[in-house]
Formats: structure tokens, sequence, C-alpha cells
């Protein structure tokens, strides 16, 4: 049996939020992809967790679409493997990852994985120089027949199906530009994708790895596969232990990391950071209140996280280059505790280039 709170522990070890310098090539979290959703996305992640953002460019990151279609950082040197990484297991996989895309290519008999690689083999040609997404969307529409696309009621136009066009992205070899609005892609310079990821970079092991003890179910929902394909690529250097009267699996190999001493931290995650995405949120969260409150529909806040416990939720509030934090604790927070929230929150604004004028503990 395993209680939470070494699962909790467990995780902010092994994503290395308990240190306090470190460099892209030790980040263990670069293996699994850092989303990249927000001001507080992909760099932030890095920056709490002891990487020197400042000086980081494009040299050394690249941003792709991957894990459910969203933007993640990965390592520049890395990328081949990635790219064979994040496949779809399988047609049926391929068919869940793109959703409503899937019904009008399998009633015009395209299989899922060659349609992708048929709006891949497309926008690998439209996009010989740095295009906005717009326009390669646009042009898309126009050389593809219609099971590839769909009418845009709030644009009043026909566009490509976002989820294959952006899954089909890594496979036409192509990046997110960092730091454009609208999304710029460009072409990976002597992109070729590895035949094999290897395990280092296996997305299944990457969450045992990060985010375990874990169900194939919680595998599968963060990659939005089929459990079966999950399951039948299940690792089998696995051990299995009962977390909240629920069988996981671990990775054998870090059994002992499970039952090591507690993580003394505090940090300020942002609202994508992967630790908040783990798919057992009952056992990150119990209190159903405070569930809703760090995952609404829409609008998600940070997370303030405390010696291996998530105690609230944060906010950003900025006027002008003044910048404050607004903190939501779910219970009475000490002295000491603020302070380390206070230090966390001047981090933030030092990492945002602003002036920190507060941070507001609510009520």
């Amino acid at each position: 049996m395993v209680d939470r709170h070494q699962v909790m522990n467990f995780r902010v070890r092994a994503q290395q939020l308990d240190r306090d310098d470190g460099t892209l090539a030790d980040t263990a979290v670069l293996d699994l992809g850092v989303q990249n959703t927000g001001p507080d996305g992909g760099r932030w992640a890095l920056a709490v967790r002891g990487v020197d953002v400042t000086a980081l460019s494009d040299t050394d990151l690249v941003l792709l679409w991957t894990v459910r279609g969203a933007p993640h950082l990965y390592r520049r040197a890395d990328v081949a493997k990635v790219a064979s990484a994040v496949e779809p297991f399988s047609e049926a996989d391929a068919g869940k990852r793109i959703y409503d895309a899937a019904k009008p290519l399998k009633a015009a008999g395209i299989d899922t994985l060659a349609g992708l690689d048929e709006i891949a083999d497309r926008m690998r040609a439209i996009v010989s120089t740095p295009t906005v997404k717009g326009v390669v969307s646009g042009r898309l529409a126009t050389m593809l027949p219609e099971p590839y696309l769909r009418f845009c009621r709030p644009c009043d136009a026909t566009h490509v199906y976002e989820m294959p066009f952006r899954l089909a992205a890594v496979r036409a070899g192509l990046e997110l530009q960092l730091d454009t609005s609208p999304p710029v892609l460009r072409r990976i310079t002597g992109f070729r994708k590895a035949a094999a990821a290897g395990d280092r970079f296996d997305l299944i092991r990457g969450y045992l790895r990060l985010l375990g003890p874990a169900t194939p179910k919680q595998v599968a929902d963060y990659l939005d596969a089929p459990v079966k394909d999950v399951k039948a690529r299940w690792p089998d250097d696995v051990i299995e232990v009962t977390v909240d009267r629920e069988v996981r699996s671990l990775l054998a190999a870090d059994e002992e990391a499970l039952e090591s001493a507690d993580a003394m931290v505090t940090r300020l995650l942002g609202p994508f950071d992967l630790f908040l995405q783990a798919k057992d949120r009952a056992t990150l969260v119990p209190d159903a209140a405070h569930a809703k409150e760090l995952w609404p529909v829409l609008g998600r806040p940070g997370a303030v996280l405390v010696d291996g416990e998530l105690v609230g939720t944060w906010r950003p509030r900025k006027s002008g280059r003044t910048f404050a934090v607004a903190v939501q604790p779910w219970h009475r927070l000490s002295d000491a505790t603020r302070k380390a929230i206070t230090a966390q929150a001047e981090h933030l604004a030092a990492y945002r280039s602003v002036s920190l004028g507060g941070v507001d503990f609510g009520s």
C-alpha cells in the first residue's frame, strides 16, 4: 500500500521540482515534452526546475504540436526520436487522436494514417519558407478533398480539421517558430524521423517515470490513445503498487525513489505544468471543490505547491510593468510558507521582466 503523500513527493522529485540548478540536458520533463501554453508555459516550467531560461533560443529548443495536439517544447537535439515517439500506435489510435475528423475519412474509405500522411505531404510543400498557420490552412483547403475539410461557422470559411492539421505537422517535419502569435510554421532543418524512439522518449515509460504510479487508462487519457493500444505496449519491467485502493504500475527502477524522504520545496506551477497533467486528479487534489477551482472548464489558474502538497491556486495580476500575484489558499498558511511563496512570486516577476507589486493572499 502506497499513500498519496508518497506519490506526490515521488513526482516532485522525479520532475526535479526540488532542485535549484539544472541544464536542458539533465531536465527529465523534456523527454516527455513540456507543454507551452500561456505566458507561464514551457519556459516557466523549465525555470521552476532550476534551468536558466534567459539565454535559451530556438537553437536549444524546438516547439512541436504533439501530445493531445498541444504545443510542447523539446531539446532540438532530440527531435528525431521525439518524432518517432509521438507517432500514433495504430490506425485505431490515430482515429481516436483526431476526434471527429476520423468519421468523414472513414466514410470515404481513407485510412487515418494515410490521411495524416496526405496532409503532411501537402503541408511540407506549402511551408518552403516560414508561413503563418492561417495561410497554410487556407492553402490546404484548396488542395484537399471534402473528407479532410469542415465548415467553420465563426470564420464563415472551410478549413482542414484542426487535429489532423496539428498532428500532421511533425510528420511533415515542421516546427512552430518560438514566440509567434498567430503561430508560424517552418521546416525543421535536416529533419529525419528516427527509426525508433528508445526507452528514454517512450511516452508510456515517460508517464510512469514522471507521473507514476499509474494505470493504463490514466496513461491512455493523457495521450488521447485507446487503452487497448497502451496495454499492448505496457513495459515488462514494472511493479504493482496500490494507491487509493487502486492497483497501479511503477517502473521497477523507481521503487526505492517512491519510498524516499519528503520533498520540501515551494513552487508556483503554471496552469499546464506537467505536475498538474496527471490523470489521477483525485490523488493530486482529494477535495472536489478545490479540484473544480484548479481545473475549471476555461481559464485555468496556476497551482501553489508546498512540500509535496498542492495548497491553493494563483493568478497573475499585471498593470503596465507592475506585476502582482493573487493567491487563493485552501487553508491557513504559515508565515514561513507565505514568505516562501513571495520569494517564488519574485522569481516569476523576474522571469516576466517586470517588478513585483506584491502578493495578495486573499481573505
